[in-house]
């Protein structure tokens, strides 16, 4: 796949990590927005950059789902699709951008460095409907483990990946179930650690309130794992891996060692960039990473 890169723009990677930093250094934030704009694309029809496609009037796009409405940094990667096409016409996807984009983004707040495959086509098809994949925030562990395992990830690959929560905020909408009326004996979420949770709501002045990850919200670290040992874990979906058995061992791992949680991850990251990647004539090479040729 790479080759042709190489042959036919082979200033594509330099192109794509300039104008990420130059982002990233005006607004650390995004580095966690770029991330997860790529796994909300692979997750929902595969990495076919179907969450960049706008909706129309006949069409509501996956980027107008509930799930999808936080995404944020659509304009680095219309601005990296404008260069390239400037450079070299109708040869990059949007997919390879955003995949590229993600790697970049990784390692520029700290984290590992891995090479990515290129050669991904555009996919056609973005429905609202078909959002229906991505996992929501209230999943438990073994609903998780079953849920990546459709898509061909092990327990171990999904705890990995679940640490790009080392980057970022979650807003309160995803969380403040966990803060009342929890179920029929608790109010409060039990997995929560007490003072956390009155640290929460206070947090929660209103659904768009936010609450980072961990302590260090910019920066690619295993500070996300340290934060689940300590029942500090934003989402429900974050503290179960703690919780159960079958994730706790790798969790206390990762805490433990981060270079372990860094090979894991980008192991995990080059197999989730490869999911059902349409390449020949399954895609094309969007001209406008907005709307299909």
């Amino acid at each position: 796949m790479d080759y042709y890169f190489m042959m036919n723009c082979p200033f594509a990677e330099g192109i794509v990590k300039n104008i990420v930093n130059r982002h990233l250094r005006a607004d650390p934030t995004l580095a966690a927005a770029l991330v997860r704009m790529h796994f909300h694309d692979c997750f929902v029809e595969g990495c076919d950059a179907s969450v960049l496609i706008d909706s129309t009037k006949d069409n509501t796009a996956e980027k107008d789902s509930p799930a999808n409405l936080s995404l944020r940094g659509y304009e680095i990667i219309d601005e990296v699709k404008e260069q390239l096409e400037i450079q070299c016409p109708g040869v990059v996807s949007c997919a390879d951008i955003l995949a590229m984009a993600a790697r970049d983004a990784v390692f520029f707040a700290g984290g590992p460095v891995y090479d990515i495959p290129k050669g991904r086509k555009d996919g056609t098809r973005s429905r609202i409907e078909d959002t229906i994949n991505l996992p929501p925030p209230t999943l438990n562990s073994s609903e998780l483990i079953r849920l990546f395992g459709q898509r061909g990830f092990t327990a171990q690959e999904m705890v990995a990946l679940s640490g790009a929560h080392t980057l970022g905020v979650a807003r309160c909408s995803s969380f403040k179930h966990r803060l009342s009326n929890f179920d029929s004996t608790h109010d409060v979420d039990p997995t929560l650690d007490a003072q956390f949770a009155k640290t929460l709501s206070k947090r929660c002045t209103s659904d768009k309130s936010e609450q980072a990850f961990d302590t260090t919200k910019d920066t690619f670290d295993n500070d996300y794992y340290n934060a689940l040992q300590r029942n500090t874990g934003v989402l429900f979906s974050d503290q179960t891996l703690y919780n159960n058995p079958r994730t706790r061992g790798i969790v206390n791992a990762y805490a433990f060692n981060q270079a372990m949680f860094f090979l894991d991850f980008q192991q995990a990251m080059l197999k989730m960039g490869l999911l059902d990647v349409k390449e020949g004539t399954k895609g094309e090479v969007r001209a406008n990473c907005r709307i299909v040729n």
